[in-house]
């Protein structure tokens, strides 16, 4: 008979790998990609480097499963502000406001994310990220068109724009863990003004 890892095996197995994430996690928010390396990990989890290949055939494979684990907090934290009071602009203005805002306060683990050098599953991952954000973007921007509170626009355009253009101002601040207090009420003016929203009416 093939050999059945018990539930209790597969159990211990299943939290050593989310200690591993934890602690990659952990270590990117410090110290950025190219300082995350499997010895370092391991050693943040208290286990072998050899333990950390039995799951992860690759650094890259494991900082996929970060990034993945990050994106997806990131995406709920922005669905959030949107779904909060305003209209249909605010919401728009919430995914800018809430991203931006959590980018900075994280700033390694967002430079990470945004714009330092990494593998090509990495980055394949990366790409997935800003689709993401897109797909958040275009949904609002859509929603404000047909509702008449927006000019006419492909949404899709649109949002792809948003996206670059936040990342793009974030990347200089990141990259220095410094931002002006300017930086992000600056961003939400260019938001509007790209939707072609009244900023006067949107403060």
């Amino acid at each position: 008979m093939p050999y059945r890892r018990t539930e209790q095996v597969q159990a211990r197995l299943d939290a050593q790998r989310e200690a591993l994430i934890a602690a990659a996690a952990a270590l990117l928010a410090e110290r950025g990609y190219a300082d995350c390396s499997v010895a370092a990990v391991a050693a943040r989890a208290g286990v072998s480097t050899g333990s950390v290949y039995r799951y992860f055939p690759a650094k890259a494979d494991l900082i996929v499963e970060v990034f993945r684990g990050l994106v997806s907090r990131e995406v709920d934290a922005v669905e959030r502000a949107a779904a909060g009071p305003g209209d249909l602009i605010d919401r728009v203005v919430a995914i800018v406001e809430t991203f931006a805002n959590r980018a900075l306060k994280s700033p390694r683990q967002a430079y990470a994310l945004l714009a330092e050098p990494v593998d090509a599953p990495v980055e394949a991952e990366r790409l997935e990220f800003r689709r993401v954000f897109q797909r958040a973007f275009a949904a609002h921007v859509t929603e404000a068109v047909k509702a008449g509170v927006l000019p006419p626009q492909d949404a899709q355009i649109t949002a792809a724009a948003l996206v670059g253009a936040v990342a793009e101002v974030l990347v200089g601040p990141l990259s220095a863990g410094v931002a002006s207090a300017d930086t992000v009420p600056n961003l939400v003016r260019f938001t509007l003004r790209a939707l072609g929203a009244d900023d006067a009416a949107h403060p």
